[in-house]
């Protein structure tokens, strides 16, 4: 009786074997002090460390996962607070990997706040999800009426140059962004299944691999348009379209190539954020 007692028990969920997750949170506030922006909070923890390499060009500070990498069930957070009058930009070293999952998803959670007069590019590089991965991320974001904000997420979808294609996996991007306390912007980028067979339909990729969003809140967002329209226009390998509307500025990307993706952004973000790029991105 005791075997067969043993043998109608479900297995043990897989969680409880314990492996190891990875959790990281930066927790970053920036003001206007003496005529510069100073950081006059910082928080790391986890897997998640924050550098402030010299620029001559502001506050640049670099996010990095020393976890290396993000796996199935790993959880990573960064929360930023930019004073009135001050000014920061956010990047990462490299690009971040999300590695195959067995069923659990990655969450990333973004969220954002930038006081009048304020300034914030958000920078980070591509994201490379590997067949079979899982990620969920948020970005929430908070901007005043004379600040500013740009957002640029690029996701690839496997090591082209490898040989590398995913398959099947989850890919889940949600974005809010409040002016004023109003919401202006919500977009739900979600990708589920067969991904390299959706990638494929015209209505969708066309076949591109290398795909990123920028939006751009500002004061004077469309009177940008024609300058990232020329821009984007001599790019090569890389479909590009950009609309504003209300203080707002989308730009949306398409490539087969990730350099091409890369090269083409390193060309059109500086006219966004008016300045040069943070200098991980001209490594």
């Amino acid at each position: 009786m005791s075997a067969i007692a043993y043998i109608s028990e479900a297995p043990p969920a897989r969680d409880n074997f314990g492996r190891q997750r990875a959790h990281g949170r930066i927790a970053l506030t920036v003001e206007a002090r003496g005529g510069a922006s100073r950081i006059v909070r910082v928080h790391e923890s986890g897997a998640s460390r924050l550098r402030l390499p010299k620029s001559p060009h502001g506050l640049d500070g670099v996010m990095l996962n020393v976890a290396g990498g993000i796996a199935c069930g790993d959880a990573m957070s960064v929360e930023v607070e930019i004073g009135e009058g001050a000014a920061a930009s956010l990047s990462t070293p490299g690009a971040e990997r999300v590695y195959r999952s067995d069923g659990i998803s990655a969450t990333v959670e973004n969220r954002l706040a930038v006081a009048a007069g304020g300034r914030l590019a958000w920078l980070p590089q591509e994201t490379i999800l590997f067949d079979h991965a899982r990620l969920e991320r948020r970005l929430e974001a908070d901007v005043a009426e004379t600040a500013r904000l740009t957002v640029c997420e690029p996701i690839v979808f496997g090591r082209r140059a490898r040989g590398e294609a995913v398959r099947s996996g989850l890919v889940e991007d949600r974005w809010r962004v409040r002016r004023g306390g109003r919401l202006v912007f919500a977009e739900t980028l979600k990708l589920s299944g067969d991904i390299e067979e959706l990638l494929a339909r015209k209505a969708v990729a066309r076949g591109a691999t290398a795909l990123a969003t920028v939006l751009h809140v500002a004061p004077d967002a469309e009177a940008l348009v024609e300058p990232v329209r020329a821009s984007v226009a001599a790019l090569e390998a890389v479909e590009a379209g950009v609309t504003s509307w209300n203080g707002l500025m989308i730009l949306r990307m398409l490539s087969p190539s990730a350099e091409r993706l890369r090269d083409a952004l390193r060309e059109t973000l500086p006219i966004l954020i008016d300045r040069p790029l943070p200098r991980v991105w001209t490594c």
